[in-house]
């Protein structure tokens, strides 16, 4: 009998066991499809590690769901996250379409509030993200880039050190008055 403070002993051991079983095959898996597995790397890297920690705890915790029903939900989100990685690493036409571009929301010390409302980030926000990264002045902020996993890279430096354009492959939203 399970109550509210208690559980039996034979549903603490099926917990046990199921959180045994269930780890071990994440582990499998991510041993089979990769470190990218859990990387944070797009919107649906995310969305994937999130339900497959949902899939995680019901199986622990639901001690009427099947084990074998979790490892294939399981295996199926990472085939399909490994499916869709390989889609947009193969195709441009299909990157462009199924995953956001990095967004450039300050360039040089100026706020883009344009990208801002594009992106729907608001400027306290973006000045936290400042804070965050230790950055003293406004004009230190070579760029604040909103990255496609929904990061905020802020790269800053008290030189007056110009930005390699490289950084700034893929982002989008930047100034016509910085573009090469």
């Amino acid at each position: 009998m399970e109550t509210w403070t208690f559980a039996s002993a034979s549903i603490l051991i099926k917990v046990i066991i199921s959180l045994l079983v269930i780890f071990s095959i994440i582990i499998l898996i991510t041993r089979i499809s990769g470190l990218r597995t859990f990387a944070k790397m797009s919107s649906f890297d995310f969305a994937s590690t999130i339900a497959i920690g949902s899939i995680l705890a019901t199986v622990v915790m639901n001690t009427n769901q099947s084990l074998l029903k979790g490892a294939i939900a399981l295996g199926g989100i990472i085939l399909f996250q490994t499916f869709f990685s390989f889609v947009i690493r193969k195709s441009k036409m299909m990157n462009k379409l199924l995953t956001n571009a990095p967004m450039m929301l300050m360039y040089e010390g100026e706020i883009l509030y344009e990208n801002l409302n594009k992106t729907n980030v608001g400027e306290d926000d973006l000045i936290a993200k400042l804070r965050e990264s230790n950055a003293l002045q406004l004009s230190e902020v070579r760029a604040v880039i909103l990255e496609s996993t929904g990061d905020m890279s802020v790269l800053h430096s008290s030189e007056k050190s110009t930005l390699d354009k490289k950084i700034l492959q893929g982002v989008v939203g930047i100034p016509e008055y910085a573009k090469i």
